[in-house]
């Protein structure tokens, strides 16, 4: 009775994780409300603020997909500043947590999306468990 428990337990753990995985996220930031958005399966989830660039930085627009992730990357640009999850999307550009809390909601970066440190960890873990992740930057 106990190994069938066992499997029983074991087949409902990777069915679970299965489904996890397989969910398409979407992440939209909009650079003129200074939001993102996460959709989960087309479904709407979450809504953050966001720091974009700010007046002579450029955050780009497209649709991207994540290149690397990096649970605690330091900034080898900008006096080796902390990064916290960072989604690397477009060459050195990253959605990251940012110490920075109150100006969250403004543009104040160097081009890098920044987050509060407990969404970025939300984020950084629906990003790695999907297996497919499109980011959609627009003006």
């Amino acid at each position: 009775m106990g190994k069938i428990s066992v499997a029983v337990a074991s087949v409902f753990a990777c069915s679970v994780s299965f489904s996890v995985a397989q969910a398409d996220v979407e992440v939209r930031i909009s650079k003129s409300r200074q939001m993102m958005y996460v959709y989960l399966d087309g479904e709407h989830y979450y809504s953050w603020p966001v720091s974009t660039a700010r007046g002579g930085y450029n955050t780009p627009n497209g649709v991207y997909r994540p290149q690397r992730l990096a649970v605690f990357h330091r900034s080898s640009k900008y006096n080796n500043s902390p990064m916290p999850y960072s989604i690397f999307f477009h060459g050195g550009y990253a959605i990251h947590g940012s110490y920075d809390i109150g100006n969250l909601g403004r543009p104040v970066s160097h081009g890098c999306i920044r987050l509060h440190p407990e969404d970025a960890r939300e984020l950084y873990g629906l990003v790695s468990d999907s297996d497919y992740t499109r980011i959609v930057v627009t003006y």
